[in-house]
Formats: structure tokens, sequence, C-alpha cells
């Protein structure tokens, strides 16, 4: 799976932050979310427009994007 499927910046849609294709759900919202404890189903259940597949693509999105942050040594 590709996350780019399902995840897109648009400058008209929330500020650019990317969100799931064609919702205004952030990946920020979705991620949160899970931190918080929700399961797959739980925020299937708050958001009907997501599946498990784009919610799989923001957890997939978030690790690449973590896996290519720079990190900058402490002084």
């Amino acid at each position: 799976m590709d996350y780019k499927d399902y995840i897109e910046s648009n400058a008209d849609v929330m500020l650019g932050k990317p969100v799931i294709k064609g919702t205004r759900i952030t990946v920020a919202l979705v991620l949160k979310k899970l931190s918080e404890g929700a399961s797959f189903e739980d925020i299937i259940l708050a958001y009907p427009n997501l599946t498990r597949i784009s919610i799989s693509a923001v957890l997939a999105y978030a690790a690449d994007v973590a896996s290519n942050e720079t990190l900058i040594a402490a002084a």
C-alpha cells in the first residue's frame, strides 16, 4: 500500500496540512486519536468516511516522516 494514494496536501484544504484524500480529516487528528487509545473501529465510527486502509496509510505516512526527520545534536 502506498500512503500517497490516501494522503494529500492541498493549500485550499486545512491550510495545506496532510489530510485523508477527499476529506478534511487531518493526519494529525487520526494520530492523536490513536495515541489516546482509540481503535481503528472507534475512529471509523466517529469518521465514517475513513477506512482501515486510510488509517493504515496515516501510520505509514507518519513512519515515513519520522524516518526522514533530521535530528539536531543537543549542545
